[in-house]
């Protein structure tokens, strides 16, 4: 069996870029795009579908759609890695599905934000358009499970030690950063394009197939660069997907793990959702800061993983992960109470738009603090279930590595969902009529911003229950 080459974990991760850019744009764009701020009507951006809450009184439909892509999407992760676990191809058992998957994984998303009629034009417009929007959306979730369970299965197979899943775990976490950051760059690309095609949802669209060749050019990368048997020697699983789930969750530490990381999920979501609106309605400043901010934050973050590998050497992923926790309570909150100008004075000329001192120093404070945590997110916790898995896997003498990943992301992307539906029901408690006209104080973004501090700090707390020096093996 063949060790992993630092090149060929490079080669990996570009797998991660590509999916991730996928993913970004889904997680950062779909809401706004299909629940426009007042700030983008004014723009051009067009309501393709019913706005406010129309599902029970409760949910929006955007809300109600994404929460049920998530729930289905967590379903299929199981299901998908007991296929993966259990698959019997010459090729392996994960890159077969990394083949199979990539393409129609690319033009799915794409798919997603091309509701093709104009409620202008006739009254069923934007039901069919929500039928669109939902039927997509399932086929999205449908298709980064069949990539991302069997390839992150794959990492944990192909790492042995501690320090080379470390190192695949760095590297899957940079490219999985710059990813999302290339999807950050949305509005600045569309900007630049809506003079030259007329219009701004047509600039989006184009905008976003770009996005998607190039993360599908990225996405079949480690299929070709990567041999599977050169690296596993693991034996097809023989357990059925739910004899594998329930030994999966048999593990306590992986369930205190798994615990807390819903409720990071939940709070993150909510918050990676609300930053169009925390931008242009909390703070008060131009669409393209939102790039500009989100592209920062990533730059910054990238700064600390030279000194989070150094660190958690010393005091342990666990440790590290609770402090993440902290700050991302921290600057969560700080996000909710923060505020736009008072008056158009004092504005300072930038290349994203005029903004005052206080709006700027407000924006750098919430990325520069958040840099931080986003990168030991980005890096530890996928180490920490590649932990489980091995130990797992030691004391039981099974290789279910596709279903602890499966299990992990099966409660996260629940978490995601119920992060949309209170997201989207939040964000709708600032609506109210002036003049005949609907416009959004911005309370609702407030109370969700600090909804996911308040998240964040408990799933901080249950993680100080986690096991580590018993999952490494170092309890002795």
């Amino acid at each position: 069996m063949k060790q992993l080459s630092k090149g060929k974990i490079w080669l990996f991760a570009i797998g991660q870029f590509g999916w991730s850019l996928l993913s970004g744009l889904i997680g950062s764009w779909l809401v706004s795009f299909y629940l426009p701020s007042d700030e983008a009507i004014a723009s051009g951006q067009p309501v393709l579908i019913p706005q406010g809450r129309v599902i029970l009184g409760l949910l929006t439909v955007i809300g109600g759609i994404t929460a049920l892509g998530r729930i289905f999407d967590a379903i299929t992760d199981p299901l998908v890695a007991s296929l993966s676990d259990k698959c019997k191809s010459p090729k392996g058992r994960r890159i077969p599905f990394l083949k199979w998957a990539a393409l129609p994984f690319a033009i799915t998303t794409l798919l997603v934000f091309c509701a093709p009629f104009n409620p202008a034009n006739f009254a069923a417009a934007s039901l069919f358009n929500s039928l669109w929007v939902c039927i997509t959306v399932l086929a999205y979730y449908f298709f980064i499970t069949l990539y991302c369970t069997p390839y992150t299965a794959l990492y944990s197979e192909i790492t042995h030690t501690e320090e080379e899943r470390m190192l695949a775990s760095t590297a899957i976490s940079l490219t999985f950063i710059v990813g999302t950051a290339i999807g950050y760059l949305g509005p600045v690309v569309w900007g630049a394009l809506t003079p030259v095609v007329g219009e701004r949802v047509t600039a989006i669209r184009l905008t976003f197939a770009i996005f998607a060749v190039i993360a599908l050019i990225c996405m079949y990368v480690p299929v070709l660069a990567i041999n599977e048997k050169d690296y596993v020697t693991t034996q097809p699983s023989q357990a059925g997907m739910l004899q594998s789930l329930g030994k999966t969750f048999s593990n306590g530490s992986f369930r205190v793990f798994v615990g807390s990381d819903v409720f990071y999920w939940i709070g993150l979501t909510m918050f990676q959702t609300g930053i169009p609106y925390f931008v242009t309605s909390l703070l008060g400043l131009p669409e393209a800061f939102q790039s500009m901010f989100l592209v920062l934050m990533t730059a910054i973050s990238l700064l600390f993983y030279v000194p989070i590998n150094m660190i958690t050497a010393k005091v342990g992923k666990k440790n590290m992960v609770v402090f993440a926790f902290a700050m991302f309570t921290a600057v969560f909150a700080f996000t909710s109470f923060t505020h736009g100008a008072a008056s158009e004075e004092g504005l300072i000329p930038t290349p994203f738009g005029g903004a005052t001192a206080g709006q700027l120093v407000q924006g750098l404070i919430m990325i520069v603090c958040g840099a931080l945590p986003m990168a030991i997110f980005g890096i530890l916790p996928q180490a920490m279930v590649a932990d489980c898995a091995e130990y797992d896997s030691r004391k039981t003498g099974e290789s279910r590595q596709g279903m602890f990943f499966a299990a992990r992301t099966f409660c996260m992307k629940l978490g995601q969902a119920l992060a949309m539906v209170i997201f989207t029901s939040l964000a709708t408690l600032g609506l109210h009529t002036e003049g005949g006209v609907t416009v959004n104080s911005g309370s609702g973004y407030r109370v969700a911003a600090m909804t996911a501090a308040a998240l964040c700090a408990i799933g901080g707390i249950i993680l100080i229950f986690y096991n580590e020096k018993k999952v490494l093996g170092k309890d002795k």
